[in-house]
């Protein structure tokens, strides 16, 4: 249809929904995703290495709050890292008596696993201040060699290994981890990792999948199982014509020759035998996402698992775990594996396209195409997650706290 000068014509919007795909739009249909710039509270986090926090206050940024980490006597403790007197960073303290920190400003000295103002050491053993004053303290808990921080809103925090992936709990497991503060926002990050269709494009020049054939495109749709959604395959497409364009593929002389079956574990559907632990987990599909962030990508012999810790709504935390479910000395080949190269190559330059995209994200608004249904179901799942915590916290009479907007303040 040609248009005269001066004519301007209205496309007619079709209703957005899930399974058709909106055009260009802001994040507006899904609230509670969109004021999650700085995360989302009621949930475990990790932060850093059990093997990193000693009796030195540790200063971290989790979900938009500042806190102080500190280690004694073995247990790990966290408080709000602001003196209530002048506002100066616990983290800056230090202990002057077991069991407490103190300001550096004043002596303000706070016991560690009540938050009780115990002392002010600059008005005297007898100051009227002691007993009047609570620093708020966070909960934390200690798994997979890390420390994990409970922000809520004043809920009782449920057991860690309830938030776990069901496998990682009670059965052994030799890990390789990589803790990485990175730029960008926490959902770019965990939208990169659930992404259908970047894998194949942006990782095909890496060098862990340099002698891996990748398909082009594959037709895949989103099943919910409990609190994971899982993107499954039903087939793959190694090549493509293009109308108008020509014929592109991903396969070259030097790459394994792609498998005949649909692949819903390994990827690429690898040959390997599949760990027994991995098997009895009857997975949809090799790839899934919860809340908080958590991505899960199933391999035959080992999962990998990444975790997008929100500091703030321009900076996070890229943890990622890789778990091999072997123990005594059948963890030894694996040890030498991600030590020798994996290490290097998955959490090292693999990963390191994806930070790079993610620094370079800029949405919204944004044009979506088909692939990213997956996306459209991630951030639905959010939405239906975060109604029903809501809904349990109103239920004991808890208000949800309103989520940090970008400029720092109480959406």
């Amino acid at each position: 249809m040609s248009v005269s000068s001066g004519e301007r014509t209205t496309p007619r919007r079709r209703p957005s929904r899930l399974g058709k795909l909106p055009g260009r739009q802001d994040w507006s249909t899904w609230p509670n995703y969109q004021a999650a710039a700085t995360g989302f509270r009621g949930y475990w986090y990790p932060v850093c290495y059990s093997s990193q926090l000693t009796g030195k206050p540790k200063a971290i940024t989790l979900v938009g709050e500042r806190i102080v980490l500190i280690r004694d006597r073995g247990t790990a403790y966290a408080l709000k890292d602001r003196c209530p007197h002048r506002g100066v960073p616990l983290s800056e303290g230090n202990q002057q008596f077991p069991g407490t920190i103190s300001c550096p400003y004043h002596g303000w000295t706070f016991d560690l696993e009540s938050g009780e103002l115990r002392a002010a050491i600059t008005d005297g053993p007898e100051s009227p201040i002691c007993g009047k004053v609570v620093q708020p303290t966070y909960e934390v808990a200690e798994r997979l060699g890390m420390v994990w921080v409970f922000v809520g809103d004043g809920e009782d925090a449920p057991p860690i290994d309830e938030q776990l992936p069901e496998e990682l709990v009670g059965n052994p497991a030799v890990v390789g981890s990589r803790i990485q503060p990175r730029e960008g926002n926490w959902r770019f990050a965990c939208e990169n990792g659930y992404d259908e269709g970047h894998a194949k494009y942006l990782h095909r020049t890496s060098l862990w999948r340099m002698f891996k054939a990748m398909p082009v495109w594959n037709e895949t749709r989103i099943v919910r199982r409990g609190r994971w959604i899982y993107r499954v395959q039903d087939a793959q497409h190694w090549d493509a014509d293009f109308p108008g364009l020509g014929r592109w593929s991903n396969q070259a002389w030097y790459k394994l020759k792609p498998p005949k079956k649909v692949a819903n574990i390994g990827n690429v559907g690898s040959h390997r035998e599949v760990n027994p632990v991995i098997a009895a987990q009857e997975f949809p599909g090799f790839a899934s996402v919860t809340m908080p962030g958590v991505l899960r990508i199933v391999y035959p012999t080992f999962i990998h698992y990444e975790f997008y810790v929100p500091i703030d709504s321009d900076n996070h935390l890229y943890v990622g775990v890789m778990a091999n479910f072997e123990e005594g000395l059948n963890t030894v080949p694996f040890y030498f594996k991600y030590l020798g190269f994996v290490r290097w190559l998955f959490h090292g330059q693999f990963s390191a396209q994806d930070k790079w995209m993610v620094e370079l994200t800029d949405a919204p608004p944004e044009r979506l195409y088909r692939p990213d249904d997956s996306l459209l179901r991630w951030r639905k799942l959010v939405e239906e997650l975060t109604e029903e915590r809501a809904a349990r916290l109103r239920e004991q009479g808890i208000e949800p706290t309103p989520a940090l907007t970008k400029n720092g303040a109480r959406s």
